[in-house]
């Protein structure tokens, strides 16, 4: 049995960004020694998402944009204000970035992968996308593998 945890550091350069760590999930399964389990990574951050969808561009746009449409950084002049928003007394800080925790929501911050023969399995076009929504950042993503040996 193999149940290992290895943490990976993802460096977003944009305020709103999808980052693929695909070949970062592949690469701790393949030198983990799993034969057969699961592979699971998960962000660490409440203002971040990790998703699994399709490798192009032109999706990772309309994602973004979405999402930022489901909440924004800043409510549409008229709407309640964001109750996050505001000098937070339990400790000390100020909250300013409510809408991007609801997109962290929205977007989840785990996925779940089975192995099979050393391999991760998921559709040919699935990519596994670190998604930044408060950068940027230096941010951490934990990545388990669990399951039979070689």
């Amino acid at each position: 049995m193999i149940c290992k945890l290895e943490r990976i550091e993802v460096q977003s350069r944009k305020d709103m960004e999808m980052i693929d760590i695909t070949a970062e999930v592949e690469r701790v399964v393949a030198e983990s020694g799993l034969c057969n389990g699961l592979a699971m990574a998960m962000t660490t951050h409440t203002s971040s998402g990790l998703l699994v969808t399709e490798g192009v561009e032109c999706l990772e746009r309309d994602v973004l944009a979405h999402l930022e449409r489901l909440a924004p950084k800043e409510p549409p002049e008229g709407a309640p204000g964001y109750w996050h928003n505001r000098y937070l007394d339990y400790d000390g800080r100020l909250g300013f970035n409510s809408g991007d925790h609801l997109k962290s929501i929205l977007a989840g911050v785990q996925c779940v992968f089975p192995v099979e023969n050393r391999k991760v399995v998921r559709g040919s076009r699935q990519r596994v996308y670190f998604v930044e929504f408060d950068g940027p950042l230096a941010r951490s993503v934990v990545i388990q593998v669990l399951g039979e040996a070689k």
